[in-house]
């Protein structure tokens, strides 16, 4: 038992560093993919634009450095700036979106990747913390372990 708990100890102690060591490969990768996502945006159910919509309506932002990422995609020309760019739902109309002049008054501004970064990095401590709560409780564990082990083995004559 105490090799078992050993061996989950150490995977996320190597998942944990891994996290912290590749943390810019992740931003980065991050980045090209919310792009692509932008640019292959579409109206259809696509797990990828419904990504796209609950990120820019959660944290309240717009393409990925910022609204104006939105003319380089095939989407724009047909439709504009999606609807879930819009800061009021009311107040969007279709004609405005496809006006990036006017779409400025109407839409979030601000870029997505900034917001999604910062707020995991805000939340990173918390993560953390809750980390090394378990791996505390795993270590007590391993102990109690192996204290049982050597009780029970220093024991095992005396048994009658």
């Amino acid at each position: 038992y105490a090799m078992l708990l050993s061996l989950i100890f150490l995977i996320v102690l190597v998942a944990a560093i891994v996290g912290f060591v590749f943390r810019h490969e992740i931003k980065t990768n991050f980045e090209s993919n919310l792009n692509l996502a932008l640019k292959d945006y579409n109206v259809t159910a696509d797990r990828h634009s419904e990504a796209v919509d609950t990120i820019q309506r959660t944290l309240h932002c717009c393409g990925v450095q910022n609204y104006s990422d939105w003319e380089r995609t095939e989407y724009f020309s047909q439709r504009g700036i999606p609807r879930s760019c819009c800061k009021s739902q009311n107040d969007c109309s279709e004609e405005d979106l496809k006006d990036p002049n006017k779409a400025k008054l109407k839409v979030f501004v601000d870029g997505c990747f900034f917001l999604v970064t910062s707020t995991m990095e805000s939340k990173m401590s918390v993560v953390a913390g809750i980390s090394f709560g378990i791996a505390c409780f795993q270590l007590i564990g391993i102990i109690l372990a192996c204290c049982l082990s050597r009780y029970i083995t220093n024991n095992q004559y005396e048994m009658v």
